[in-house]
C-alpha cells in the first residue's frame, strides 16, 4: 500500500513536469524565439487554455504528499521555507503576467510584463532543478528528524549543506536547459512562420546543450551519491526509464532530422518521463537523505499516513483522476492545431 502511494505522487509529479514543463520551457525562451508584440502574443496563444490546468497536477502531488506522507510533508516543507517562497512567488508572478500583460496597448507596459513572464519561468526551471539536486544530494536531517536550510553555505556537498552548491547548481542548469528544449520543442510543433524557425533552431541546440549536460550531471551524481547507479542496476523499473530515455532520444533526432514535429515532442515527453523516472526508483525507499549521517534519513516508511486512511483514499483517487485526464482531453480537443496571436494584442491570451 505505502509502495502504491509512493508510485501515485511520482506519477502526480512527472504528469506535472512534462506538461507545466512546456509552458516554463516557452517561457524561458519567450523573449529569444518571438521578436515584436504580435510574435510575443503568438508564444503566449501557443500555451493556449491549458496553461493554469497543467497546475493542477501540482496541487495534486501536494494533496497526496499531504496525505500518504505527512510528517515527510511537515519536514520537507519546513526545511525548504525559503526556496517554496520563490517558487510560489515565481507562480504569482507568471500568472499574473500572463493574464494582464495584453490588456493595455501600451508598449512599456506589455515588455515589462514579458519580461517578467521570461525572468519567472526562468526562475522555476532554476528552482525546480535545485529541488531535484537536493534531493538527489540529500539535506542536513540530524536526530530529531528536522532540518533547515539557508540558500548556500559554502558549496560543499557535505555536513551542513544550502539549498544551493557546485552539484544542486549543476542540475538546476541542466534542468533549464532540459525545459528549454521541451518548450522549444513545443513551440515547434504549435508555431509557424519566424516563431516556428526559432523555436526549431534553439530546439535543436538545447537538445545538444542539454546532452552534454546530462553527462556531466551523471558523472557528479556518480561522485556525490554513488549508491544511486547501484541501485539502479539492480531494479528493473529503472531499466524501463533508460529505455524511455533512448527511445525519447531517438525520436528528437529523427523528428527533428524528418521534419515530424509530433515524433519530436513525443520523444521530449518521454526523455523527461524517464529522467524522473529513474531518478524515483533510484533514491527509493528514501525521500530525504541525510548529508550529516545516513541514519538519520527519512523513507516513505517513516511517519505514512494508517494504512486505513490510504485504503479509503484509493477510493476516490482513480474517480478525481479520470475527471482531470476527461477535461484535460476536451482541452486538447478543443485547443489542437497551430496557435494564432490575436489580432487586438490587448485581448489578453484569447
Amino acid at each position: 500500500m505505502v509502495e502504491l502511494w509512493f508510485a501515485i505522487l511520482c506519477v502526480t509529479l512527472v504528469l506535472f513536469v512534462v506538461l507545466d514543463g512546456w509552458n516554463i520551457g516557452a517561457g524561458v525562451l519567450h523573449l529569444i524565439v518571438a521578436k515584436g508584440d504580435r510574435e510575443r502574443r503568438e508564444v503566449i496563444a501557443a500555451l493556449g487554455p491549458s496553461w493554469s490546468w497543467n497546475e493542477v497536477w501540482l496541487l495534486a502531488a501536494g494533496g497526496t504528499f499531504v496525505l500518504a506522507f505527512p510528517r515527510l510533508m511537515a519536514v520537507s516543507f519546513a526545511g525548504f521555507y525559503l526556496a517554496l517562497w520563490l517558487v510560489l512567488w515565481s507562480f504569482v508572478l507568471r500568472g499574473i503576467s500572463i493574464e494582464v500583460g495584453g490588456h493595455i496597448r501600451d508598449t512599456l507596459w506589455q515588455s515589462a510584463w514579458d519580461f517578467v513572464f521570461a525572468l519567472s519561468s526562468v526562475l522555476l526551471a532554476v528552482l525546480f532543478g535545485a529541488a531535484l539536486g537536493n534531493v538527489i544530494r540529500g539535506v542536513p536531517l540530524d536526530g530529531s528528524g528536522q532540518f533547515s536550510m539557508s540558500l548556500f553555505t559554502d558549496f560543499g556537498v557535505r555536513g551542513h549543506v544550502g539549498i544551493l552548491d557546485w552539484y544542486t547548481v549543476s542540475v538546476a542548469v541542466f534542468s533549464t536547459a532540459l525545459l528549454a528544449a521541451h518548450g522549444g520543442t513545443y513551440l515547434t510543433l504549435k508555431t509557424t512562420g519566424p516563431v516556428h524557425g526559432r523555436s526549431e533552431l534553439w530546439a535543436r541546440r538545447l537538445w545538444t546543450a542539454t546532452a552534454v549536460l546530462f553527462v556531466v550531471v551523471s558523472l557528479e551524481t556518480q561522485i556525490v551519491r554513488p549508491d544511486l547507479y547501484r541501485a539502479m542496476i539492480l531494479r528493473p523499473f529503472a531499466w524501463i526509464s533508460w529505455a524511455l530515455i533512448a527511445a525519447g532520444a531517438l525520436a528528437i533526432w529523427t523528428g527533428f532530422r524528418e521534419r515530424a514535429e509530433r515524433r519530436a515532442f513525443a520523444g521530449s515527453c518521454a526523455v523527461i518521463t524517464g529522467l524522473l523516472l529513474g531518478a524515483a526508483a533510484s533514491v527509493f525507499p528514501v525521500m530525504l537523505h541525510s548529508t550529516l549521517a545516513p541514519e538519520h534519513s527519512l523513507t516513505i516508511y517513516d511517519g505514512v499516513t494508517a494504512r486505513s486512511g490510504l485504503a479509503i483514499a484509493l477510493l476516490w483517487w482513480p474517480l478525481a483522476c479520470v475527471l482531470a485526464l476527461a477535461y484535460f482531453g476536451a482541452i486538447l480537443r478543443n485547443s489542437g492545431g497551430k496557435a494564432r496571436p490575436a489580432e487586438d494584442t490587448h485581448s489578453g491570451t484569447d
